[in-house]
């Protein structure tokens, strides 16, 4: 039997990032024979002053705080980082390392964006800070991706927020927002800067995702349920990163690999999830985009042709005809398959009842729900739920999105 090891994490457990890392090391923990206890703060937190007095056998740390990254140098056993990969090679430590690719996260988000048809593109990230340097590796990412392709571009910093500089810190950021070129694809650093952006957006009515496409980077499951449009977001390697790390620790402690190796990996995003911040049409008609804007934000309410109508200010034939040039398909099938949208994205991502989601979504009843999703897919709302665990559990791909939707009755 191997002998028991005394492992120390340190993580932040209050981002995504960081506890999906250690959901990497659980896993490692449970498929192999090491046999490690493993100490975490009761708070799931950094605790900096106790760094020196950690007597165990190993250390897995998120080194993205450099003040961390010197205090575990001067202890006396084996070190494995995670953090940010870094373009200029000087800048890793000197330590075992499991890095997120930086470059890869950013360029799936702008491939994204790119695909969309969208020419101007912008990049919201951390002032500068020694504690986000990660920030600053995605700009250099962003700036070179946009550059090789020969796009406009622009960058912006904002704040540091907190309570005290809350209002301030969106101020700046619509003055911002206002002076960008429309439309434009927008990078978020991170989930938490992208529902800044959707709340600036919503204060200064700028159409989402009509006239701005907006990406995060971390999927954070809480901030996409904080505005009213949900998030794309990048999912990054997290939980691989966690699980490299501590094979790396394991195979130092059993001396696999030699005491003062430095092995360095860098763990490419694992998908994008588009969602509707993202949902971009290349549309043309100020009354298309007018009506597209109220349907996304009014459709789940229950909304009819005439509301549209009402709102954009134009007769149904005008409107209808420019949506069949625009969108190919009428204003009523365009709240329908928005509405049907809706309820599929509840149904793959809570576990909301059926019922709960029906009323969301501005259903009559649940049983023309069903009516609705027997049309569609051939299958009930509750078929399409389970047949979206079973993929994710057996690594196949998910139930289809559908590409064109039957109108409902």
């Amino acid at each position: 039997m191997k002998p028991r090891r005394y492992i120390r994490l340190l993580f932040n457990a209050n981002k995504t990032y960081d506890r999906q890392v250690i959901e990497g090391v659980g896993r490692y923990l449970n498929t192999t024979q090491c046999n490690w206890d493993l100490f975490i703060e009761d708070d799931f937190r950094t605790q900096q002053s106790s760094l020196g007095q950690w007597h165990g056998d190993g250390v897995i740390a998120d080194l993205d705080d450099p003040n961390i990254e010197y205090k575990l140098s001067q202890l006396q056993l084996p070190v494995v980082g995670v953090g940010g990969s870094y373009n200029d090679p000087s800048l890793y430590p000197q330590i075992p390392y499991v890095a997120t690719d930086n470059y890869q996260v950013m360029k799936l988000a702008f491939d994204h964006l790119k695909s969309l048809g969208l020419t101007h593109f912008a990049f919201y990230g951390q002032p500068r800070d020694p504690r986000y340097r990660w920030s600053e590796q995605r700009e250099i990412a962003f700036r070179q991706l946009t550059h090789n392709e020969g796009f406009d571009y622009d960058i912006f910093h904002g704040h540091l927020t907190s309570s005290q500089n809350w209002q301030q810190a969106q101020q700046s950021l619509c003055e911002w927002l206002k002076s960008l070129p429309q439309p434009v694809g927008i990078i978020a650093v991170t989930d938490s800067r992208a529902r800044y952006l959707l709340q600036a957006c919503e204060q200064l009515e700028f159409m989402v995702p009509e006239r701005i496409a907006v990406v995060g980077i971390d999927n954070e499951e809480v901030a996409r349920y904080l505005t009213r449009t949900s998030l794309s977001s990048i999912e990054q390697g997290c939980q691989q990163m966690g699980y490299k790390a501590a094979q790396i620790l394991d195979q130092l402690l059993t001396e696999q690999i030699p005491a003062n190796a430095t092995p360095r990996l860098l763990i490419p995003p694992v998908q994008i999830h588009p969602r509707q911040s993202s949902d971009f049409h290349a549309l043309y008609d100020p009354y298309v985009i007018q009506a597209m804007h109220f349907i996304r934000r009014h459709a789940c309410q229950g909304i009819k042709v005439e509301q549209v109508l009402d709102y954009v200010g134009v007769s149904r034939s005008n409107l209808e005809a420019r949506f069949k040039s625009e969108r190919n398909h009428s204003i009523h099938q365009e709240i329908h398959s928005f509405k049907l949208e809706q309820a599929c994205e509840l149904l793959r991502a809570t576990d909301l009842p059926i019922a709960q989601i029906s009323q969301y979504c501005g259903y009559p009843s649940l049983q023309y729900m069903y009516a609705v999703f027997k049309k569609n897919f051939q299958q009930t709302p509750k078929e399409f739920r389970d047949l979206y665990k079973h993929s994710l559990f057996s690594k196949r791909e998910p139930p289809f999105k559908p590409v064109k939707m039957a109108v409902g009755n």
